[in-house]
């Protein structure tokens, strides 16, 4: 197939599906998989495999000239699977629906919405509720809604000291059961013979089906739950989402703590469409950052490492080697310190001053709408108010505008919150946020940094 100016194009188009087609899961008013080429003349059903210009729009490439049919068949089970994360993550979201309106909302048919809420209300993930309140003429509709207790989420926190700590939540995010045992200084394999058998135990008092285990870990983590480099854990390249799921036969999603903790605030605490960071204050200082409802990882994995973010080049030295980060004057144990060693106040006045002068060139960059403090209470209110007024003064007005500081909404359970967004995001095709803020039970667990 060629373009208009005789380029041979790489791209696959499809007519627009038939009603007929809407059983495999489609939509009814676009092409599968693909986008249309604009400089295509005539509609193909095998790819040629020269270059097109267009070809950059899309994520697929041709490998070999295997038969279409066999990529239609993954193509329409692949779409059903996404279709019915769609329905959920709009329930998850916006509460209970319609068939009628989850298909103007999420622009599927009403044949395949009826049939996947026809599947999800089978798994007992739905339920109906009946008619809406008001009157409407004709005969009303059936509201559908997520079923909070149909299934649970395992949620284990390694990020806590010398401790492994973990729950079984709902998918709203209530605990439901806790366990915490000592690491004991377990190491490397030891480490994860640890980590297994907590799980296994939690899954074990679980009350309900297991939809997935999510582990938050400090340390870089590969997307594909291998934990690339966690020195205070022994962990360099373990695959431990692997090595959990062959012992529990469970979806395991493994990332890093404070990317696990932004996305429990984005989820369940009520977190700004408009961009959010989340800073954890414990032994280290750690960050998470969600843009357009994408945990941002950066390259190599370690994005919001700003703890050593030099504030103070004739600071004190840091773990890392160089000396005036911002973690010698914001982690815990450094902060207490010089509090009890000179005046409190002022102490904490010039850690929120170091602090704001940091988050202000990612705030006016990123033009975030928040950032969210986690840690100890009597440390991170002060220190959200003192920043908060330094980045307003630092950045352009257009940036100012609405910007917060605020202390996390969900407490000391962040990380294992956070958890179950990391099962609902995988499981769901995506991050979901909307109406369970304040159903999420806070009450556990600490934190750290990446780079533990």
């Amino acid at each position: 197939m060629r373009d208009r100016e005789g380029r041979a194009c790489g791209l696959v188009t499809r007519p627009t599906l038939a009603a007929s087609d809407a059983d495999s899961g489609g939509r009814a008013d676009a092409p599968v998989g693909l986008h249309d080429c604009p400089g295509v003349t005539q509609v193909a059903r095998t790819p040629c495999h020269g270059i097109c210009k267009y070809a950059e729009l899309t994520n697929v490439s041709w490998s070999s000239p295997s038969p279409l049919r066999s990529r239609t068949k993954l193509r329409r089970a692949d779409s059903r699977r996404h279709h019915r994360s769609m329905l959920l993550q709009h329930l998850f979201g916006h509460g209970p629906a319609s068939r009628a309106d989850l298909a103007r909302s999420t622009g599927l048919t009403r044949v395949t919405v009826s049939e996947l809420v026809a599947d999800l209300l089978a798994e007992g993930l739905v339920e109906e509720l009946g008619a809406p309140q008001e009157s409407r003429v004709g005969k009303p509709p059936t509201l559908v809604g997520l079923v909070a207790d149909a299934k649970q989420v395992v949620a284990v926190d390694l990020s806590v000291d010398d401790q492994l700590a973990g729950a079984v939540l709902t998918l709203t995010g209530q605990v439901v059961a806790r366990s915490a045992r000592p690491l004991e200084g377990r190491r490397g394999d030891d480490a994860v013979a640890a980590v297994r058998d907590l799980a296994a135990d939690l899954v074990g008092r679980s009350t309900r089906p297991v939809l997935g285990v999510g582990v938050a870990t400090p340390g870089i983590v590969g997307r594909d739950g291998v934990v690339l480099d966690a020195p205070n854990l022994g962990w360099h390249g373990a695959a431990l989402a692997d090595v959990l799921q062959d012992a529990l036969d469970l979806a395991v999603y493994v990332a890093n703590d404070a990317d696990t903790a932004v996305m429990g605030e984005y989820t369940f605490g009520g977190g700004a469409e408009g961009g959010l960071m989340l800073l954890r204050l414990s032994t280290g200082v750690g960050a998470g950052l969600v843009l357009g409802g994408n945990v941002l990882h950066g390259h190599r994995g370690a994005a919001g490492e700003i703890g050593h973010v030099v504030v103070d080049p004739d600071g004190d030295e840091c773990a890392c080697g160089r000396r005036g980060c911002l973690e010698t004057y914001v982690a815990v144990p450094r902060l207490r310190r010089r509090m009890a060693e000179g005046d409190a106040g002022t102490a904490l006045a010039d850690a929120g001053h170091r602090l704001g002068a940091a988050l202000a060139p990612v705030v006016g960059t990123l033009n975030l709408g928040e950032v969210v403090l986690s840690g100890p209470a009597d440390l991170v209110a002060p220190l959200a108010e003192v920043a908060a007024t330094v980045v307003r003064d630092r950045v352009m007005p257009v940036s100012a505008e609405g910007f917060v500081v605020r202390p996390t909404a969900l407490g000391d359970d962040g990380v294992l919150v956070g958890a179950t967004g990391l099962v609902l995001a995988g499981e769901l095709g995506g991050l979901v946020t909307g109406r369970h803020a304040e159903q999420a039970a806070p009450g556990g667990s600490a934190s750290t940094s990446k780079t533990r």
